[in-house]
């Protein structure tokens, strides 16, 4: 069996599938449904230092989207497709080390009230509902490009989807820099 060529034959059905267990990993870490103590325990230095590499890793993707965006722009075929697996590469990266944080201490509460509170809890549902709204998007647009040839990615909604995700996810990429900012910073 070619994967390959089952997920170009289902590349919708296969970016859904991967979206709703990514999902579905993100809200059972955020709810806790995985006791904290059936997951291995890191030593306490390192949970802490997960939303310092976290804000780390947004940023570096951050990057590697606009410059991946610039590479396609400039005809960069090769360099775009690099950009990008790497940007997704740390995008998992995040997630997981999220992930295990969340699962076992729980979501990070904001530490201050009145206004600079309500400007944080809307940076942290515009970030959120932008990095739920991007997972099925990243997921097609990948999944098109790891399963068609190059040649055959004008054919296909490849660069249709790519111009939304694109910078959705940058902007949930910078979005989650500020959340941070707010958490760790300004509070």
């Amino acid at each position: 069996m070619n994967v390959r060529a089952t997920v170009r034959d289902h590349t919708l059905g296969t970016a859904t599938l991967l979206s709703v267990v990514a999902l579905a990993l993100v809200f059972a870490a955020a709810l806790r449904v995985v006791p904290a103590e059936a997951l291995p325990q890191a030593p306490a230095a390192i949970v802490d230092a997960i939303p310092h590499l976290n804000a780390l890793i947004c940023t570096v993707a951050l990057a590697t989207v606009i410059l991946g965006v610039r590479a396609i722009r400039e005809g960069d075929v090769d360099r775009h497709r690099k950009l990008m697996g790497v940007t997704f590469g740390l995008f998992a990266l995040f997630l997981v080390a999220y992930l295990y944080r969340v699962s076992l201490v729980g979501p990070t509460e904001f530490p201050a009230t009145g206004l600079l509170e309500t400007v944080y809890l809307a940076t942290l549902g515009i970030h959120i509902t932008l990095a739920i709204v991007c997972v099925p998007l990243v997921f097609y647009a990948l999944l098109l490009a790891w399963s068609h040839p190059v040649s055959a990615i004008p054919e296909t909604n490849h660069r249709k989807v790519g111009k939304i995700a694109a910078p959705l996810w940058a902007i949930s990429f910078a979005l989650g820099v500020v959340v941070y900012l707010f958490v760790y910073v300004i509070a």
